[in-house]
Parts: structure tokens; C-alpha cells; sequence
């Protein structure tokens, strides 16, 4: 891709916006249209645009495959374990009241930790997916 630079320039310029869209669309999930999936597909697409135009090599040095993994899951774990904590606290799995002394700031946090979960494991997920078939070339 080094031949085409308005491809280059252009996507230098769409990057950044793309993923400061996908953190938008992750801190404001509960307040409008979006949440956490809707948050890492559209971070993940900024990085997956990143690896299409200069290329998945220099991805994966700024975020390796070992760290996707980690993070992939370590969101499942902050999920699953906001759910562990409500269980532990003496309610039900996902009870966020039980989170906090005030039942509103308790649902907060927990709706915040959830779609930080999910957030986090589908863009690790969805850059892993990538990452794995876009290695296939010439590889059997």
C-alpha cells in the first residue's frame, strides 16, 4: 500500500476518529444507542483499517496476538466476575443494586463494568479473528 498515498493520508486522518468514535459509543453506551459490542466492532474496524493500509505486521508489534488473547479474556472475566461480586454481596447473578450503598450509582457501575466487558472481548475478539486469517497467506 505504500503506492497509494491519498489511501494513506486519508486513513491517517480516519483512524483516530474511528477509534475515538468506539470509545464514545463505549462510555455513553448506557445513555444512548450503544453499549459495549457496538463499541468494539467499531474499535476493532479502525484497527483492522490500520492493518489493511500499512499492514498487519505492524498490528500486531504495536498490539501483539498474546495480548488479544489476554484481553479477550479478560473482558469475559470482568463480566462473568460483576456478576460473581452482585452473587457475593448476598443477591442474584448481575443484581447491580448491590453494588454500591445507593441502588441508582449500583446500577451504574454495574451496566459500566458489563459493556466494559463486552467491549473489551468482542474488539480483542474481532482483531484475533482478523489477525488469524489474514496470517493464512501462504501458510498450510
Amino acid at each position: 500500500m505504500t503506492d497509494y498515498l491519498i489511501l494513506r493520508v486519508t486513513a491517517k486522518f480516519l483512524i483516530p476518529l474511528i477509534l475515538l468514535m468506539g470509545l464514545y459509543v463505549q462510555f455513553h453506551g448506557e445513555l444512548g444507542p450503544g453499549g459495549g459490542f457496538q463499541a468494539g466492532v467499531i474499535f476493532s474496524a479502525g484497527l483492522i483499517l490500520y492493518a489493511l493500509v500499512f499492514g498487519l505486521y505492524r498490528l500486531t508489534q504495536s498490539i501483539p496476538v498474546f495480548v488479544l488473547k489476554v484481553l479477550s479474556s479478560l473482558g469475559v472475566l470482568l463480566f462473568a466476575g460483576t456478576g460473581v461480586v452482585t452473587m457475593l454481596l448476598g443477591g442474584e447473578f448481575l443484581n447491580y443494586n448491590l453494588l454500591a450503598e445507593n441502588a441508582v450509582t449500583g446500577q451504574h457501575l454495574g451496566i459500566f463494568l458489563v459493556e466494559l466487558g463486552v467491549g473489551i472481548t468482542v474488539a480483542s475478539t474481532m482483531l484475533l479473528i482478523f489477525a488469524v486469517f489474514a496470517d493464512q497467506e501462504g501458510h498450510d
